[in-house]
């Protein structure tokens, strides 16, 4: 039988194609961008106050890092990276952790299975975070790591409590991320 004219999709195996591999990542990360917020609603200096107390700067807190969630996750990776310049051995362990990350979490379709067993998401994200914490640390980088990580931790705070919310076109992912109630439809959402 000839297939003269056809464009195979996958392979004759039934496995995705290096191609279809790559097609897809791509469009998971540039699903995943597009909930970055634009800098421009982040960093407007109308939308700064104090908070009225502290009941409000917890809310603030919540509410904005669950809208700018993707913004500020960027801004740690952002300082992270910055602070391993002066390692460059540390460098290379973060963009290698974050590769495996890429791959074994962030673009998988399919469960992980090792060995014949399935292993559940939660595992293999406590099982990279301690990989990726321990290969750091061994690279004797700890303080500027620690350091990197408070000064980020600071900064998010700082900008979630200051950030007023009440300009804010909050939607049900964003406002659900930290009640832990998600989108209809999604893991993270409860029936009703």
């Amino acid at each position: 039988m000839t297939t003269y004219g056809t464009i195979p999709t996958s392979s004759a195996q039934g496995q995705p194609t290096n191609l279809e591999y790559v097609t897809r990542a791509k469009e998971r990360i540039k699903a995943d961008i597009c909930t970055c917020r634009p800098w421009k609603l982040m960093f407007n200096l109308q939308s700064f106050g104090l908070p009225a107390g502290f009941a409000d700067a917890i809310v603030r807190v919540r509410t904005n890092t669950g809208f700018f969630r993707m913004n500020y996750a960027i801004i740690v990776l952002l300082i992270l990276f910055l602070s391993l310049l002066w390692h460059p051995i540390s460098l290379i362990v973060f963009v290698v952790m974050m590769a495996v990350w890429l791959f074994l979490y962030f673009l998988r379709d399919e469960p992980l299975v090792v060995f014949g067993r399935t292993i559940d998401d939660r595992v293999v994200l406590i099982v990279l975070a301690v990989l990726t914490v321990v290969f750091l640390i061994l690279t004797r980088a700890t303080v500027n790591i620690l350091v990197a990580l408070l000064i980020g931790a600071v900064l998010v705070v700082l900008h979630a409590a200051m950030g007023k919310t009440d300009d804010l076109p909050l939607d049900e992912e964003a406002t659900g991320l930290m009640t832990g109630v998600g989108p209809a439809g999604s893991a993270g959402s409860t029936s009703s």
